[in-house]
């Protein structure tokens, strides 16, 4: 695959937005439910506020983030209630791009990276078992590196310079595909070549041209 005129090798696929169908708006809905008025100025799709950073870098426990979030109600919500606001807005995996990453995953080493948390860890990881069997989901992929487990986020570069060091991988020879467009100046910072999903187009889009029927 060639791509701005450079030999690809190696795809480095955000999660949720790229392989993952989201909704932020319904999380957001899903805590003003319980009471909290002003979410989306705590939490949206381009910004949030250090509570969620220090959850998706593993500085604090989903213990801790539960017991933030009924601070800022002020109201004792039960750890259900909050994990299935918080998780709302994890949607579905097509099947479709499921057999399109296993249909790259022979032609290039592939990776996901993406800003995550414990307790969404374990929502999309059920999901995913049961829809298609958690390992399987996991042998698409050369690597697999969740925020919280390396304590970095995007779009800070040292994120991207784990993922080329940890990986060997030459930044010239690699593509950062995701949703969001901070992350994706992120990467370019560190050299990686990028493409910004926008406008409804899906990476089935992106490689039509490499879909085998």
């Amino acid at each position: 695959m060639t791509f701005e005129g450079k030999i690809i090798k190696n795809i480095i696929f955000d999660l949720g937005g790229v392989i993952i169908n989201i909704d932020f708006k319904s999380t957001q809905r899903a805590f003003e439910e319980l009471g909290i008025s002003n979410f989306d100025s705590l939490y949206s799709h381009s910004k949030q506020n250090g509570l969620f950073d220090d959850f998706e870098t593993g500085k604090i426990s989903a213990v801790h983030f539960r017991e933030q979030i009924r601070t800022i109600s002020g109201k004792n919500i039960d750890d259900k209630s909050i994990d299935d606001a918080w998780n709302a807005m994890l949607l579905d995996i097509p099947i479709e791009r499921i057999k399109l990453l296993e249909q790259l995953k022979q032609k290039y080493k592939t990776f996901v990276l993406s800003n995550t948390n414990e307790i969404h860890i374990d929502a999309f990881s059920q999901q995913i078992e049961n829809n298609i069997g958690l390992s399987h989901f996991n042998s698409l992929f050369n690597n697999i590196y969740y925020s919280n487990e390396i304590g970095l986020r995007k779009p800070e570069s040292a994120i991207f310079n784990k993922v080329l060091t940890d990986s060997q991988l030459k930044a010239e020879e690699t593509l950062f595909i995701d949703d969001s467009i901070q992350h994706i100046e992120g990467a370019i910072k560190t050299g990686i070549h990028t493409l910004h999903l926008t406008g409804g187009k899906t990476i089935l889009d992106v490689f039509s041209d490499q879909i085998k029927e």
